[in-house]
């Protein structure tokens, strides 16, 4: 086990966990309010009456060659916090060009920022792999997610309210509170889980994997990129609700497939999206331009979008078992994800400001990305077997399931009384309808599940299923 997880940071009183969710968080909070695709930025060159697009592109552009490049110069979590470091120092020392009014200084600053910005984001990985065991890591992300876009709501409202460059001021805020946390960030490694994942990386090929996964995330991503230039555009005139209501169905996203029921499969979850990107495209060529057409469209597009990410972080997050340098898988996975946004958008800019042109091309977008997914999830599966979009436990009969746990029995991983409450476990059982059925108390029965979860190395419901599921899985020692 990593034994850098259970360290406490005396300082903040936060574990190497929920260190990094905030540093990413902060950082997220910065790169989406001014370089990638930022609200602020949008203010202030509406503001000074300058187009938006070579800024907007540009940035992108610097912004996925930081990502791509990253895992070639950070191979270690002491560099990969040291140029953490670097970046957020420049970032905000970067961003006070913006007080003044435009010049050829923004573009050297927006564009060597957003550069920079890349390799920090791509260096994350090694923190998320160090810091949350790998059955944590969907947690991780889906608060990483869910507190970035609280954070940046928070900041583009602020914004509003005031001024753009007061806006500004807010956005570097952040990154000061980052860079202090981040300070606090371990330079080491576990040297066990590093050993681990050198062993593993010999006998264990992820390019396929990786590739499918990287492919998949471009082609979901158009879609959002035709969202910025298509439908974002059309409801500009609805300033007050379009300043905040994105975030909503968003975080929304995250947290409900976050938090949904172990019984319930994820794969179902994403085909729903899916649906959700269609009809959201539907909606906006045959609806009008009022705020509960606006509703309608955007409440679908922005909750696809959070099941989306919260998707492919995971998977990445999981990958990182299997690579020894985090910042090439992690850098890869969110280069794909640029990269797509900004296929998307000169798309969209190559199809002109027509509304229906950019919805047909995100309906056939929307197909492909259904015939896409079963040959992802037979890639994936090879790979991880115990991910919790990937487990079909909740397919098979219930005497398969019945046979699964009565082998652990057998093995001498479970008692007779705990493997009672391991087959009402998979059956998604309340405790207390679990204590009800066995005639004894809740507490009793959440001291049984306490010992199962102990014995799999497991914290929760879904993640011991997918430990019966992958077999494979030993209990502690």
């Amino acid at each position: 086990m990593n034994t850098v997880k259970h360290k406490k940071l005396n300082i903040f009183m936060l574990d190497v966990r929920r260190l990094s969710v905030l540093v990413l968080a902060f950082f997220a909070a910065w790169l989406f309010t001014i370089p990638f695709e930022g609200k602020i930025l949008y203010a202030l060159l509406d503001r000074y009456q300058v187009s938006s697009l070579p800024f907007v592109l540009g940035s992108i552009v610097a912004h996925s060659a930081g990502l791509l490049l990253c895992g070639f110069f950070v191979k270690s979590m002491r560099s990969a916090k040291r140029l953490m470091l670097i970046s957020i120092a420049y970032c905000a020392v970067a961003s006070a060009v913006f007080f003044f009014p435009p010049s050829n200084w923004w573009y050297a600053a927006l564009f060597s920022s957003s550069f920079t910005a890349g390799f920090c984001v791509a260096s994350w990985g090694y923190f998320l792999k160090s810091g949350t065991p790998k059955t944590q890591r969907s947690k991780t992300i889906a608060e990483m997610l869910a507190l970035s876009y609280i954070l940046l709501l928070l900041l583009v409202k602020a914004s509003i309210a005031v001024s753009a460059q007061v806006g500004v001021a807010l956005a570097i805020l952040p990154l000061g509170i980052m860079f202090l946390l981040c300070l606090r960030l371990p330079p080491h490694g576990d040297t066990q889980s590093r050993q681990a994942a050198r062993s593993q990386e010999n006998h264990v090929s992820i390019g396929k994997p990786l590739f499918f996964l990287c492919l998949f995330i471009v082609i979901v991503a158009i879609n959002v990129g035709l969202m910025y230039q298509v439908q974002f555009p059309a409801f500009a005139h609805l300033e007050q609700l379009t300043s905040w209501y994105w975030a909503v169905p968003y975080i929304a996203g995250v947290m409900v497939v976050r938090y949904l029921p172990s019984r319930v499969k994820r794969a179902h979850i994403l085909y729903a999206a899916i649906a959700m990107t269609g009809f959201s495209f539907i909606g906006f060529m045959l609806l009008d331009r009022s705020a509960l057409s606006y509703l309608f469209v955007h409440t679908l597009m922005f909750g696809a979008v959070g099941i989306f990410n919260l998707f492919w972080w995971t998977m990445l997050g999981e990958m990182l078992e299997f690579h020894e340098n985090s910042a090439r898988i992690m850098g890869s996975g969110l280069f794909a994800n640029v990269l797509g946004i900004l296929l998307g958008e000169l798309i969209a800019g190559a199809l002109g400001s027509g509304r229906d042109y950019p919805s047909l091309l995100a309906l056939a977008i929307v197909c492909v990305t259904l015939v896409m997914l079963p040959p992802l999830y037979a890639r994936l599966t090879g790979l991880l077997r115990t991910h919790e979009y990937l487990t079909e436990f909740s397919g098979i009969s219930r005497q398969e399931r019945n046979r699964l746990i009565s082998e652990s029995a057998m093995a001498g991983k479970l008692t007779a009384r705990e493997t009672e409450i391991a087959l009402l476990l998979t059956r998604g059982i309340t405790y207390r309808t679990a204590a009800s059925d066995l005639h004894i108390s809740e507490n009793t029965v959440r001291f049984h599940v306490k010992n199962i979860y102990s014995k799999y190395a497991v914290r929760s419901r879904a993640e011991f299923i997918n430990a019966v599921m992958a077999e494979k899985i030993k209990p502690d020692a």
